[in-house]
């Protein structure tokens, strides 16, 4: 199976500093603010819906601990299409490569992977397919400002359901809604409980 060659989206950084990390990226790269409440931050300085995001929680400090350290949460590539998200999830899970955990963020869906050091790497396709109509989703939807980091489900769940004939019209309410929970939920590197959709559960 061909490697399918996503495009760098976006990074997340874990920080203490959210007004002042927004002020220096907006400073110095022209990031512009998309969506900010009292823990998180989306800006962009180009077309897209966000190339720089920050979660700011309780908890996160300036030591060695990696869960709790100041730092990029993760690194982003898009994919066009949902279809190619799948077909590279599949290519990868044959591979020996997974998930470490999934979710729809209501703008995206995404898979993030850990790399050899620890690090997240997401995967994501546009859930709008139209980067303009994700923009103007995030800053106005009332579902993404109650839940703005996602539901989590299982991947393979997913794309069993995709490759049995299910559209991604059909697939993304019901994911987002928590119709493909994984049987356990995993940590996703922050150090308190989020918000994560109709389960919230800690992560």
């Amino acid at each position: 199976m061909p490697v399918i060659k996503p495009a760098l989206h976006h990074v997340t950084f874990k920080t203490s500093r959210l007004d002042e990390m927004m002020a220096w990226y907006g400073a110095v790269l022209g990031g512009t603010i998309n969506f900010k409440d009292d823990h998180n931050g989306w800006m962009t300085n180009d077309e897209a819906n966000h190339r720089f995001a920050f979660v700011s929680v309780p908890g996160l400090e300036d030591d060695a601990d990696k869960v709790k350290h100041n730092a990029m949460h993760h690194c982003a590539f898009e994919y066009e299409r949902f279809s190619d998200l799948m077909s590279s999830y599949a290519r990868m899970r044959d591979e020996g490569i997974v998930p470490a955990f999934s979710l729809d963020h209501g703008i995206t869906m995404s898979l993030y992977y850990k790399d050899p050091d620890g690090n997240f790497v997401e995967l994501q396709s546009d859930n709008f397919g139209d980067w303009k109509r994700s923009t103007e989703w995030m800053r106005t939807s009332a579902d993404f400002r109650s839940n703005p980091i996602g539901t989590f489900f299982d991947p393979e769940k997913v794309y069993q359901a995709y490759a049995g004939g299910q559209s991604f019209e059909e697939l993304q309410p019901a994911i987002r809604a928590g119709k493909f929970l994984p049987d356990s939920i995993p940590s996703i590197g922050l150090p308190i409980s989020v918000n994560t959709g109709p389960s919230s559960p800690t992560v």
